[in-house]
């Protein structure tokens, strides 16, 4: 008899209110593009996003599929799964939880993106395809620690495949590709190296953590992982309810989410907080809008307010920052807070009907 894997429930957490926040929202759409977590070791950055795939519901996959394709969407298939589809045949289908894939550090990118079989494909035409880390990782969690730590070009290849949602391996005039939809976790601690200005602003979310200063809390994080540690299954049933209802928070905003709309006046506001900012590109205009309306799916409602953006700017903007050489890292969008003193037009209020505007 094997016993069932624990894990220290996510809102067990005491405080990191807003790696916790990060984390729900790329679990809640994961086009946002990912979150890196910045900050000292022994801030429960790995145990949130363990809890995190703990606490979702549990997905659907191709039973005999190593692609872990959804059975009931072809976007989310690979080339087989669909061929097998279109030709009628039933998919076996297997219920389990999200799954964290680690990237470990010595990592070569055959490992990462896959291997293929020159050879036997030159000789017979037949695509043979040794799924990496990115197969596994498909509708899952890729934990990377330490990625600033990674060579440059394995952070560009994992950061082109969480944009695109697919792996494209191209080997000698052969390719193959497969789906690769994944929520992009990354740590790091500043100290030990700061990661390159360009792979930064690809993140769509970027948080610093640190130590809890107040004694209080600091206490409570000690009673509850001693209780964690003595009896895993009575703290695990201890929080269920907790898990129930946030579960529940995240199904309902997924649902919501293709739902939510936005005005011009919403746009308009994310642009001046960017040109404000000083942040280069339009990358962080995007971010915005993608967060602030997973933001109101969050929160229950169908339309973008400015206390969405607001909210999403400060997940958004922090990494964004324009500085100059040897200039330290901010770490807050201090700018930001300027948009808002300025008076705006009033965003929050319904647009006229026709104004609105929907992403799906």
């Amino acid at each position: 008899m094997t016993c069932r894997r624990t894990v220290f429930p996510f809102t067990a957490i005491v405080g990191q209110e807003k790696m916790k926040k990060a984390l729900i929202l790329n679990a809640i759409n994961p086009a946002i593009g990912g979150v890196l977590i910045r900050g000292e070791k022994g801030t429960a950055k790995s145990t949130a996003v363990r809890a995190l795939a703990f606490l979702l519901p549990e997905i659907e996959v191709v039973a005999d599929c190593p692609f872990n394709c959804n059975p009931h969407l072809e976007t989310e298939m690979c080339h087989a799964c669909r061929e097998r589809k279109a030709r009628g045949e039933r998919l076996p289908i297997v219920k389990r939880r999200m799954q964290v894939v680690d990237l470990p550090l010595g990592a070569t990118e055959d490992r990462v993106v896959g291997t293929l079989d020159i050879e036997r494909a030159l000789k017979t035409g037949e695509k043979r395809f040794e799924p990496g880390i990115l197969a596994a990782a498909h509708r899952g969690i890729l934990y990377v620690d330490e990625v600033n730590l990674l060579d440059d070009h394995l952070v560009d290849v994992l950061l082109d495949a969480a944009a695109m949602g697919v792996n494209i391996v191209e080997r000698e005039g052969v390719s193959f590709s497969h789906p690769a939809k994944f929520i992009l976790i990354g740590t790091m601690n500043p100290e030990e190296g700061e990661l390159r200005p360009q792979f930064l602003d690809r993140f769509g979310l970027c948080v610093d953590v640190e130590g809890i200063e107040d004694p209080p809390m600091r206490v409570e994080i000690v009673k509850r992982w001693l209780e964690y540690e003595r009896d895993p299954h009575a703290v695990e049933k201890k929080w269920a309810a907790e898990e129930r209802c946030l579960r529940g928070r995240i199904v309902k905003a997924q649902e919501l989410l293709p739902e939510v709309s936005y005005s011009d006046d919403i746009l308009t506001l994310i642009a001046q907080i960017a040109i404000e900012a000083g942040v280069d590109g339009h990358r962080a205009d995007i971010a915005m809008l993608k967060v602030a309306r997973t933001l109101a799916a969050y929160h229950g409602h169908s339309e973008v307010t400015e206390d969405d953006v607001k909210e999403a700017a400060e997940l958004v903007l922090p990494h964004r920052l324009r500085r100059h050489p040897f200039q330290e890292p901010q770490t807050r969008p201090s700018n930001t807070e300027k948009s808002f003193s300025k008076p705006h037009s009033h965003p929050h209020q319904p647009s006229q009907p026709g104004e609105k505007k929907t992403i799906i």
